[in-house]
């Protein structure tokens, strides 16, 4: 290996706690350059970027708009206290605002996903002067000690015993459920009528918010049925709770709209975001609220403040991303490349006995893995993978240049929204490769 891989690898594993993992053992590929949706080692082999890393590098790599913007903002100042005007802080949040539904009126800038969606619930109570929270089990909304509180999914179990106030309810996870619903719609009608009769029994004068991923993300791509989001909505406007959208993965184009709320015809009172609106050049998230929440707090305390709040290279990282999505139309191609791989996810459901279910939308997906399609007995136990089952299958993607990662008994492939319909091709001959290996292993 070159000696600067060497020494990469070395650091990397002497001196960094790298997230999610046991440290011992750990083998980080070193990364020299990237461009677009590849990377490559210092051995010049290339790897292609099939999660969009974090799912968050939606443009992909060496996007040189954003690029420049940082340039030209580093060069007048890098940094400047969130009580000053700035530039690029004010023309991002009027962008942003621009792109959302007419109820939404200001926006507030974190500094990611996880303190986004704290701060949203922090304003959602300071609102409505409620204390308690909904959000559901198949969920993560960050690991820091509110956003953990708010997960549902395992990693929010060193947390615990957690702050209290924060209620859990089920998803509309259709696949794993024991009854056999006619259509979607029954589904709808069933999840609603609990999740209401819960909200009841935790006294709706209590509640603040229902927190949810737009549509579940690492947690298996959940898509609600049809007629669910706007129940909610409904739900939240009988009971005076506030519906928080969190679009930290979903939004900036991930599903063929701009944010994932707009394919189901809904209005929330509160948006988190991340992730996309900077692509990850420069780390950035907010929340925006609607025009009566932001109007409550012109003579409200706002108590709610970050050192690092519209930071102005993130900012003009932003500005200069949201203007590429519509330069580029990255809309377009999302919907054109994200047809494509729902094809063939479908042939690889169909193709494959390991394959379970397949859920996507635009170029959001997951593969869920089963021991028996029949019974769907999942490849690994929920919050549970002792031989390590899944890091082999991903392993495997690894072995042939394709970098993704997984989540329970998922295989989550979000590759960046300016793939091509030829690249998704290429590179989904390598997932049925592999399918065909784990087929052989249930």
């Amino acid at each position: 290996m070159n000696s600067t891989a060497e020494k990469i690898k070395q650091y990397h594993t002497q001196y960094n706690l790298q997230s999610w993992s046991k440290q011992k053992g750990l083998n980080p590929i070193p990364i020299e350059k990237a461009e677009g949706i590849y990377m490559w080692d210092f051995d010049g082999n290339r790897y292609t970027d099939m999660s969009s890393q974090l799912v968050n590098l939606n443009v992909g790599h060496g996007c040189r708009p954003i690029i420049d913007a940082i340039k030209e903002q580093a060069e007048k100042y890098c940094y400047i206290s969130p009580s000053y005007g700035s530039e690029p802080r004010g023309e991002l949040a009027k962008m942003i605002i621009e792109l959302m539904p007419d109820n939404m009126g200001k926006v507030f800038f974190t500094n990611g996903g996880a303190d986004a969606n704290e701060n949203a619930v922090k304003i959602a109570r300071m609102y409505t002067g409620r204390q308690k929270v909904f959000s559901r089990y198949r969920s993560y909304h960050g690991s820091t000690y509110g956003a953990g509180n708010l997960t549902g999914e395992p990693r929010r179990y060193p947390l615990e015993p957690g702050a209290p106030g924060f209620v859990k309810f089920f998803d509309p996870y259709i696949y794993r459920e024991k009854i056999n619903f006619a259509s979607e719609e029954e589904a709808t009608e069933y999840y609603l009528a609990k999740l209401r009769e819960q909200i009841i029994y935790e006294g709706p004068d209590s509640v603040a918010a229902i927190v949810m991923e737009t549509i579940t993300g690492s947690n298996g791509v959940i898509i609600p049925p049809k007629g669910y989001l706007p129940g909610v909505r409904k739900i939240c406007d009988e009971f005076g709770i506030m519906m928080i959208c969190d679009e930290v993965m979903a939004g900036w184009g991930r599903t063929g709209k701009m944010f994932a709320f707009e394919n189901f015809d809904v209005k929330p009172d509160i948006v988190s975001f991340a992730k996309g609106v900077t692509c990850g050049y420069v780390q950035l998230g907010g929340v925006v609220v609607s025009k009566a929440i932001a109007e409550y707090f012109d003579d409200h305390l706002l108590s709610c403040g970050l050192t690092y709040s519209g930071h102005p290279l993130a900012c003009a990282a932003g500005v200069a991303c949201v203007n590429y999505y519509k330069e580029a139309n990255i809309l377009e191609n999302v919907n054109k490349s994200g047809k494509v791989l729902g094809e063939i996810l479908e042939e690889l459901k169909e193709k494959h006995k390991s394959v379970g279910d397949v859920r996507y939308i635009g170029l959001f997906s997951a593969i869920e893995l089963v021991k028996d399609k029949g019974t769907k007995e999942p490849l690994v136990e929920y919050g549970k993978d002792p031989e390590g089952v899944m890091k082999k299958i991903i392993g495997m993607l690894g072995a042939k240049g394709f970098m993704c990662y997984s989540h329970e008994n998922m295989i989550l492939i979000s590759p960046p929204l300016i793939i091509t319909e030829e690249q998704v091709r290429e590179e989904m001959k390598k997932v049925d490769e592999v399918l065909c290996e784990v087929d052989k292993m249930i």
